[in-house]
C-alpha cells in the first residue's frame, strides 16, 4: 500500500516536466486516488464481509499492482484519473482488511506487533522515494511507473497468505462512549485533509524552493521516519494515554507540515520529513487502536472512510492556491491538523 499508493508523490514532478501535466491535473489525479480510498473504506462499512475475505485481498492486492503498471499505457488526466482511482479503492481494501486483522488478533505477540505491521507504509514510501530517485537520471516516468509496479509486486506475495479476522472491542477493556468516537472521528477526518495536502504535494514543494534530489531525499526520509514511528507511538500508548498521545502527534504534524512555507531551504525541508514522516503512521495506529478500544461497531472501516473523505477535500480545497505554487497550500493544510488535536480534547482521558 505505501508503494502503491504514495509513488505517486516523487514520480508527480516527472509527470509534470515530462508528460505534461499541470498543477490543476496533479491535483485532480490526487483526487481521484482519494475518491476511490473512499469508495474501498464505504465498501468496508457496508459490506462487513469484504473485511473477513481472503479473496478480496488477493484481488485488490493484485489490482493495485496492475493499476500502477497501466499508468504508462494511456494519457491525458481522465485515463490517469481511473487508473488512480481504481488504485485507491485497492488501498483502501488492502488497509482495512490488514488493519482490522492486527487489531482482531487474539495474541499478545500479534498486537504487540502490529506498530511494526503499520510501518510497512513508511518502508514502501521509503522505497518509493528511493526508486524515483534511482530512475530519474536513466529513464522518464514512464520507467518510474513500470518499476514501483515491479516493487509493489514484491510484498504484494509477501502478504498472499495474510490471515484476515476482524477488529473488536477487547472484552472489559472496551469503553463505549459515541461522544467520544465522534470526537475521535472528527479529529481523523481533520487529519486526513490536512495531512494527504503534503502527503501529495510536499515533494513538489520543495522541488519549487530547492530544485534538485532534495524533494526525493525529503520524501525517502518521510518514509524511513514512518517505518519505525507507528512501533514507537503504539509502545508509548501502553504507557500513557492515548488522547494525549494524539494531540502530541497532531502538534507535531502540524509544524512539520508548515516548515517549507515558513522557513523555506533543504534544511526546513528535511526537518518538515522528519517530523511529518513521524507522526502520520502514528496517528493512524492510535486512533484506530482508540476507536477499537471505544467499542464503536466496525470502528476501523468507519474511521478509515472519515480519513479518505477529508483526503478526496484536500487537494479540492488547496487546488486555488496552487497557482501561486505548492507552498502556499502548505500553511492551511497545517491549520486544519492543529484544528484535529482541538477535536482531540474531547477525547475521554483513557480513550
Amino acid at each position: 500500500m505505501g508503494v502503491g499508493r504514495f509513488v505517486y508523490t516523487p514520480v508527480l514532478p516527472l509527470m509534470h516536466s515530462q508528460a505534461g501535466l499541470s498543477a490543476a491535473g496533479g491535483a485532480d489525479l490526487a483526487t481521484a486516488n482519494y475518491a476511490g480510498y473512499f469508495a474501498g473504506a464505504l465498501a468496508g462499512i457496508l459490506a462487513p464481509a469484504l473485511v473477513r475475505s481472503r479473496a478480496v485481498l488477493r484481488g485488490s492486492l493484485a489490482v493495485l499492482v496492475a493499476s500502477l503498471a497501466a499508468m504508462p499505457a494511456v494519457h491525458g488526466v481522465a485515463a490517469w484519473g481511473g487508473l488512480r482511482l481504481v488504485a485507491g479503492a485497492a488501498s483502501a481494501l488492502v488497509f482495512v482488511i490488514a488493519a482490522s486483522s492486527l487489531l482482531g488478533a487474539a495474541d499478545g505477540r500479534s498486537a504487540r506487533l502490529s506498530g511494526w505491521a503499520f510501518g510497512g507504509v513508511g518502508a514502501g514510501i521509503a522505497a518509493s522515494g528511493l526508486l524515483v530517485l534511482a530512475v530519474r537520471p536513466i529513464g522518464d516516468w514512464r520507467l518510474a511507473w513500470w518499476a514501483a509496479a515491479v516493487l509493489a509486486a514484491l510484498p504484494a506475495v509477501a502478504a498472499w497468505n495474510l490471515r484476515t479476522a476482524v477488529a473488536a472491542p477487547s472484552g472489559a477493556a472496551a469503553v463505549r462512549r459515541g461522544g467520544g468516537f465522534a470526537a475521535l472521528f472528527a479529529a481523523y477526518t481533520l487529519e486526513g485533509l490536512g495531512y494527504i495536502v503534503a502527503g501529495t504535494f510536499l515533494v513538489a514543494a520543495i522541488d519549487q524552493g530547492s530544485p534538485g534530489p532534495a524533494g526525493g531525499g525529503a520524501w525517502v526520509l518521510v518514509g524511513l521516519a514512518a517505518a519505525p514511528s507507528a512501533a514507537l507511538w503504539a509502545r508509548l500508548a501502553g504507557r500513557r494515554p492515548r488522547a494525549a498521545l494524539l494531540r502530541t502527534a497532531y502538534a507535531v504534524q502540524a509544524v512539520g507540515i508548515a516548515l517549507p512555507a515558513l522557513l523555506g531551504g533543504v534544511p526546513a525541508a528535511l526537518v518538515s520529513a522528519l517530523l511529518f514522516g513521524a507522526t502520520f503512521m502514528g496517528i493512524s495506529t492510535l486512533a484506530l487502536a482508540a476507536g477499537t478500544r471505544l467499542g464503536a461497531p466496525r470502528a476501523v472501516p468507519l474511521l478509515t472512510a472519515g480519513h479518505s473523505a477529508g483526503q478526496v477535500l484536500g487537494p479540492l480545497v488547496v487546488a486555488p492556491l496552487l497557482h501561486h505554487g505548492y507552498q502556499q497550500a502548505l500553511l492551511p493544510a497545517a491549520g486544519v491538523v492543529a484544528a484535529g488535536a482541538l477535536a482531540v480534547l474531547a477525547l475521554p482521558a483513557e480513550g
